[in-house]
């Protein structure tokens, strides 16, 4: 299995417009972090993409890669999370790409973009079927399988995602039930948000995430989902333990 990092940041993206701290303008390359969105090549060969926010237009000309996307995992509605569903037009040509999501979630992209599945489609629209999901109920994408996990961001229940028998990958978690902290066990790779030194009230900070990692306790740990407040990345990657990392855009694991 391949995976991508597409984009390590936050809702605001870095740098943040209008922010002159020294994350914001560093010439450190990782420092530049993209809305978050990971893109993987199963050991099937299917392609899986993780969100699809407003920076996926760009994120997938940077990659250079282009083909069939076999399924859109969203782990919830927030607009850094959905915004370039739009931008799916091109990976049509394929047909209908399937966007997986739970309930509430898809009965909010079909507010958010109705004239992707009105009756009556003009020219042009993005082909997306949209499939709902539920936490804790596993499903094939191919030969993949695919397993929701709970996780809490802040009040807000949404989606975190185990991917065949050895990744999993969570943004935007401030808790998550002891149910999914046992359906992470044995992971190679784990992918999971960190905003910021200081705590915040729907995402965990670094220490918190430090904790969560250590529980879960996969060979190896990349965090995404930083924002400015994180700090310089070359700074944070030399404090953090063994086996943890901070992600950076493009990343290939």
């Amino acid at each position: 299995m391949e995976l991508r990092i597409l984009g390590s940041g936050t809702s605001t993206g870095v740098p943040e417009i209008g922010c002159n701290c020294p994350v914001c303008t560093s010439d450190d390359p990782r420092d530049n972090r993209r809305r978050a969105s990971a893109l993987i090549h199963a050991d099937d060969g299917s392609t899986i993409l993780i969100d699809c926010g407003p920076d996926f237009r760009e994120q997938m000309l940077q990659a250079k890669w282009f083909g069939k996307i076999d399924g859109v995992l969203i782990s919830h509605i927030h607009y850094d999370h959905v915004g370039g569903l739009d931008d799916l037009r091109p990976f049509c040509r394929w047909g209908e790409v399937s966007v997986y999501a739970e309930e509430y979630t898809a009965e909010h992209l079909r507010t958010y973009m109705p004239y992707c599945f009105a009756e009556h489609k003009y020219p042009g629209v993005p082909k997306i079927a949209l499939q709902e999901i539920k936490a804790g109920t596993p499903f094939f994408i191919n030969h993949t399988e695919v397993l929701p996990l709970r996780v809490m961001h802040g009040k807000l229940p949404i989606l975190g995602y185990r991917i065949g028998r050895r990744m999993a990958y969570i943004t935007d978690m401030l808790t998550m039930p002891e149910e999914s902290y046992a359906q992470l066990e044995g992971l190679d790779i784990l992918v999971m948000n960190a905003l910021r030194v200081e705590p915040h009230m729907s995402h965990q900070s670094i220490a918190e995430a430090l904790r969560a990692a250590g529980r879960i306790g996969a060979k190896e740990t990349y965090f995404i989902h930083m924002s400015h407040h994180a700090g310089l990345h070359a700074e944070i990657e030399a404090k953090l333990p063994p086996h943890v990392h901070f992600a950076y855009d493009g990343l290939m694991l």
